[in-house]
């Protein structure tokens, strides 16, 4: 089984990185993956109740194949997004939520803007997800997740790009935030591929998974290059821990 941990979906139409439920659904059948990590696509600075109201219509229309995660913004207002925080997970059965300081321009462990969702985010007993890459170097350090983890160490919390995105690379920080703290597992997409080998190998295929980033990046390619990343240098059980078993275990999916 192939799961993509990264994926997203907008009902906004605004430009060609907006795409459908059914586009995405079509670009998983091309590439052979049977499950899908789902978000929105960021809106930026808008309100997002619209597009996670549309990745939960996704689920509905595909139970099978789409796992629903939710979207928050603490510019929006906190109240607001404490109460969009309990509609993803009580109303839309989402499987987490996720925050992204790039696209909203927050620092992710800020004390005003961050920590209070953080806060009501672990009050659900939910996952927790980050944006961490290099187009917000500072806002979205790997460093600054190590911080949270350590504040909340009884909740799974999935690292999204590992420190990748953009030219440079934070590569090297993630892992070593990985390895320190055992509730963060870490999602390979729109990172180097030398970088997720020296991911895994460094960590163990125990705490990396396979994502795309669609529709950002194509997704059979990402297909592609993970298996030929994956095939020489590690087993069938640990190729489809990469590929599944380790999202499995922290979103806690029904074998």
């Amino acid at each position: 089984m192939i799961i993509d941990a990264d994926t997203h979906i907008s009902p906004t139409h605004e430009d060609a990185f907006a795409v459908t439920i059914d586009t995405l659904i079509s670009n998983m059948d091309r590439a052979g993956v049977d499950k899908a990590l789902t978000w929105l696509r960021p809106p930026y600075m808008r309100e997002i109740a619209e597009s996670n109201r549309y990745v939960y219509e996704a689920t509905r229309k595909h139970p099978d194949r789409i796992l629903g995660f939710g979207w928050v913004d603490p510019h929006l207002g906190l109240p607001q997004m404490k109460a969009e925080i309990k509609r993803c997970i009580e109303e839309y059965g989402f499987h987490g939520i996720k925050l992204n300081g790039a696209q909203n321009s927050f620092y992710i462990d800020s004390p005003e803007l961050s920590l209070p969702l953080i806060d009501e985010i672990a009050k659900m007993n939910t996952v927790l997800a980050f944006h961490i890459g290099t187009d917000a170097y500072e806002a979205t350090h790997p460093y600054r997740m190590g911080k949270i983890a350590g504040m909340y160490p009884e909740m799974q919390m999935l690292m999204v790009h590992a420190g990748g995105v953009g030219f440079a690379d934070l590569s090297n920080a993630a892992i070593e935030v990985i390895a320190e703290h055992e509730n963060i597992t870490g999602i390979g997409s729109a990172i180097r591929h030398i970088n997720v080998l020296k991911a895994l190998k460094k960590l163990g295929t125990s705490r990396i998974c396979f994502g795309s980033d669609f529709p950002f990046n194509l997704m059979h390619v990402e297909v592609a290059a993970y298996k030929a990343l994956l095939e020489d240098d590690f087993s069938v059980a640990e190729q489809q821990l990469v590929w599944s078993g380790n999202l499995a275990r922290v979103l806690n999916l029904a074998e």
